[in-house]
């Protein structure tokens, strides 16, 4: 699996001070899902606002991306310490070509190695239970076209299947 150092920041409730950490990533075969502390991202492609990456079960936001060599990772409206993956400190002191880590600004962590596959993949192929309500002939009529009756179905439904009032980015193609 390969793996390489990146900068993780939540973005979710937290805007440019969220918790952030430096460390190392795996990805999946096809190199569109990484994994992190236990947890599984996948790209918003371009549709995040201050984000480009979302945890596939929670739906919380996240900024990833390579760490840079001159340590100017967060934001530069953020503020707080990074967390740095205790495993790699040595390694990241190479690539930033420093002696001594900076405890003002990083603090070593330790974080879940474990890469989920088995468990995301289960979650990402969950089977949806058949609703009697959607149906091939409603499945693509336009909201104009809905009843009053069938309109309420569809807000009740999303609003049931959506996480503290936002739809999954995963599935919001199949939802449209």
């Amino acid at each position: 699996m390969k793996t390489a150092i990146k900068y993780i920041e939540l973005k979710s409730g937290f805007g440019h001070s969220g918790p952030a950490w430096i460390g190392l990533v795996s990805f999946s075969k096809s190199g569109r899902t990484i994994y992190f502390d236990g947890k599984a991202f996948q790209s918003l492609d371009g549709n995040g606002i201050s984000s480009n990456f979302y945890d596939l079960e929670n739906g919380d936001e996240y900024w990833i991306s390579g760490a840079k060599k001159d340590q100017t990772d967060r934001h530069q409206f953020g503020s707080g310490k990074i967390q740095i993956e205790d495993r790699i400190v040595e390694e990241y002191l190479t690539f930033v070509n420093k002696k001594k880590l900076d405890l003002k600004r990083f603090e070593p962590c330790t974080v879940d190695q474990l890469v989920p596959i088995k468990r995301i993949h289960e979650y990402e192929n969950q089977v949806i239970e058949n609703d009697s309500m959607i149906n091939e002939n409603i499945r693509f009529k336009k909201p104009t076209e809905l009843t009053e009756k069938e309109l309420d179905y569809f807000i009740q439904y999303y609003e049931a299947n959506s996480i503290e009032g936002t739809y999954l980015k995963g599935r919001l193609f199949s939802r449209k």
